[in-house]
């Protein structure tokens, strides 16, 4: 591997903290109980506060997906709301430098923690943005926090996933266990996940490029990932275990997803009820706020700031 200086990771890293950090945001680590710890960016904290909170702004959560941390997934929204909101970026447990002793892995200990996390920080109520895996927790924590929950922004994830899906999936990248696909742990793997999630195609990149970021970004954790992969109450069955939420629910979906394909978001809407919408954004796949941030900020800062 690359030493840090040299490597193109280590260095996209460092300028991604200081995207984070020019937008009010700090690296912050809380216990929220004898057993978890979770890192998150979050508002700076003013000196001398005990409280983290230190604006008016309303309070908008977003929950990475899996893959990279947060840092990786969330910079080029974090630039564009945190002027009107404040933003909370948590690393799931598993994930950057949040860890848990708790024997839990399932999606619905993933959102318990983060509203423990919010509560530490003192958020009362809150807006929640979540991708692919973080879809579904932040369906989980509309869910359990109810009211507390404003509006759900549910992008790429098929939270109605059943198991003949997960079978589908495997067969579109040519693997066998879905964590070759969502773990790579090879130049080769990452590449079929990265063709599957985005519509530009990274056959040009260098092994010795996707190796480094396997080796940086993959790496650590992988038994304690492969375990919330297989914790998931979604996807367990041929039955999409889901019920209506009662906010108002925002859906963003790539036309060219290859992941969870744009037929599952059609039937996610109609399975969320009548406070759902769809918007499509063409020619994306799995990560349409890294592929047209643009259009996926308005779409979501048009939807969080109308009117209920």
């Amino acid at each position: 591997m690359f030493p840090k200086f040299l490597s193109l990771v280590s260095l996209y890293g460092s300028y991604l903290r200081r995207c984070f950090t020019a937008s009010g945001l700090s690296s912050q680590t809380i216990n929220i109980d004898n057993e978890t710890t979770i890192h998150f960016w979050g508002p700076t904290p003013k000196p001398n506060s005990n409280s983290i909170t230190t604006t008016q702004k309303p309070s908008l959560v977003l929950i990475h997906g899996f893959g990279p941390m947060a840092l990786w997934q969330w910079r080029q929204q974090v630039q564009f709301f945190s002027d009107r909101f404040d933003v909370y970026v948590p690393d799931l447990i598993f994930f950057g430098s949040s860890t848990t002793k708790s024997t839990e892995r399932s999606e619905i200990f993933q959102a318990a923690s983060v509203g423990k996390l919010l509560d530490m920080v003192g958020v009362q109520r809150f807006s929640v943005v979540g991708t692919s895996y973080g879809g579904f927790v932040a369906y989980q924590m509309a869910k359990m926090f109810g009211e507390r929950v404003e509006k759900v922004v549910i992008a790429s994830s098929g939270v109605n996933l059943r198991q003949r899906n997960n079978e589908e999936l495997l067969k579109r990248a040519k693997l066998e266990k879905i964590e070759e696909l969502m773990l790579p742990a090879t130049a080769g793997q990452l590449r079929t996940l990265m063709t599957l999630s985005v519509s530009n195609r990274f056959n040009i990149l260098p092994d010795f490029f996707l190796n480094d970021f396997v080796h940086k970004l993959y790496s650590e954790n992988r038994k304690e990932k492969m375990e919330l992969l297989k914790g998931l109450t979604l996807g367990r069955d041929d039955t999409a275990n889901i019920s209506p939420l009662q906010q108002e629910v925002l859906m963003v979906w790539g036309d060219h997803d290859q992941i969870f394909p744009l037929e599952m978001a059609t039937e996610l809407k109609e399975l969320l009820g009548e406070k759902a919408r769809l918007e499509v954004i063409k020619n994306t796949s799995h990560v349409p706020q890294t592929e047209c941030p643009g259009q996926f900020n308005n779409i979501v800062k048009n939807f969080l700031i109308g009117s209920s």
